[in-house]
């Protein structure tokens, strides 16, 4: 908890803050109350992960703004935690979807389209990985990519580092417990076995952890986000990531980069900013510019021995794949999305704002003397209530703090500015501007002043 707060005047400010977004959205708040037939008033539980009473009500979003249904318009910079990383609704991305449905049709007609072998070919300029295979999200991408380690592998667990976010797979829903074992990550809903029976777990930035975990001789595959990012950004030290590669050959074991939230890194995400070589790489969300799309990557190595083996059912029922999968509209928007929006030259943009973003919140910490300090991955940024920044999940998660949390959520978007609503976290996309930033550096300040009294 921030030592320098004072725990009374946040509880006043916060409910301040409470009362003026429920004045500011009655429509937003008359459609939650009316939503009697949706499982938690929403279409997604996620959705209620909101700081008020209530989730504001989406009315249209366009590039780096998002407008409600009450008439408010944001800068907006949770995008969608990841998923609209291009912005919303690019046109040359809206143009791609409307001739691929529209003009030509066939948007799920099981067949393979050429832009397919496009795509596959720039994720392999970016990443590495020469072979690749399209999903609908992170998570299946994860899932089959789970299965594939053990198939080749012949071993059943896999290792994942503590309160690492890799979408609901279950073999992911593992944390290092108070005794230094893995235990059930807090609220894992209805968890078909016990998950040390699945899974082995290490701290980030922890070899030796590790190395003892990777000892027994049972993991397939360790599957990783070079950068923590849905616990908070905890960044990798330095040696940590190449110690990792070296652990897991030494062992047998697969690596599996999850790039879905680390693609902020740049072009080629976490793995071409940090130069890695994983055996397998996971992605989903950005790369189809707001449509459904994900897939996996695979060293030619590990694909010739998958292909190489008779008695796995790659075609058909064998665990792997799912018909709308690689469908035609989301590669379409894949290929719209990687050859004309995520450039490399829009990355170069993206993260020198990011770079603004963190020295405005820096100076903004500073004036205050406050505990606290900010983090950055490439495009993303985030303001931590921890001063040094966490080294692990663990420590990460210690550091939240709701109250303060919601605090600042709800006097941003009370004045505009809309951010990740699971923590304090910020998303550049190409259409974000600088005076988009220097707004949020300044409330950010205004907070702060507020704060302090």
């Amino acid at each position: 908890m921030p030592a320098s707060v004072d725990r009374e005047r946040l509880a006043a400010l916060l409910a301040r803050e409470t009362a003026e977004s429920a004045a500011r959205n009655p429509r937003s708040q008359a459609a939650y109350q009316r939503a009697e037939h949706l499982f938690g008033r929403v279409p997604m539980t996620w959705m209620n992960k909101s700081a008020g009473a209530f989730p504001l009500y989406l009315d249209g979003a366009r590039g780096a703004r998002v407008s409600d249904i009450d008439g408010h318009e944001y800068v907006d910079f949770c995008l969608g935690d990841t998923g609209a990383m291009a912005g919303h609704s690019p046109e040359v991305v809206a143009e791609a979807v409307e001739q691929r449905y529209r003009a030509k049709g066939g948007a799920t007609a099981m067949l393979p389209t050429e832009d397919a072998e496009w795509v596959g070919a720039e994720l392999t300029r970016r990443f590495g990985l020469p072979r690749w295979s399209f999903s609908l999200t992170a998570t299946d991408a994860n899932r089959w990519a789970i299965r594939l380690a053990r198939a080749v592998t012949g071993r059943q667990k896999i290792l994942v580092n503590s309160y690492s976010y890799h979408g609901s797979v279950d073999e992911s829903l593992i944390v290092v417990g108070p005794d230094g074992n893995g235990a059930t990550r807090p609220g894992n809903v209805g968890a078909p076995c016990d998950v040390t029976l699945t899974s082995r777990v290490a701290e980030f930035n922890d070899l030796e952890g590790l190395e003892r975990e990777l000892a027994y001789g049972d993991v397939a595959a360790v599957l990783m986000e070079p950068a923590l990012t849905n616990i908070g950004i905890v960044l990798p030290e330095p040696g940590y990531l190449d110690g990792v590669r070296e652990l897991t050959r030494r062992h047998g074991t697969l690596l599996i980069n999850d790039e879905t939230h680390t693609f902020s890194a740049g072009p080629g995400g976490a793995t071409g900013f940090y130069g890695l070589s994983p055996d397998i790489l996971t992605i989903g969300k950005a790369i189809g510019g707001g449509i459904p799309a994900g897939g996996y990557g695979l060293s030619a190595e590990l694909a010739d021995r998958l292909l190489g083996r008779s008695d796995l059912d790659l075609v058909d029922m064998g665990g792997v794949g799912g018909t709308l999968a690689g469908n035609a509209l989301s590669v379409a928007a894949m290929r719209a999305t990687l050859e004309h929006v995520l450039t490399d030259e829009a990355f170069a943009r993206m993260c020198a704002l990011s770079e603004r973003f963190e020295a405005g919140v820096a100076a903004g910490i500073a004036k205050h003397d406050l505990p606290w300090s900010v983090s950055r991955l490439g495009a993303r940024s985030e303001y931590r209530f921890a001063n040094p920044a966490p080294r692990n999940g663990t420590e990460s998660a210690a550091s939240a703090d709701a109250e303060l949390e919601d605090f600042l959520h709800l006097f941003m978007s009370n004045r505009g500015i809309l951010m990740t609503p699971f923590h304090n976290m910020a998303l550049m996309c190409p259409a974000t501007t600088e005076a988009d930033v220097d707004t949020h550096t300044e409330l950010f300040a205004q907070a702060l002043d507020e704060l302090a009294g």
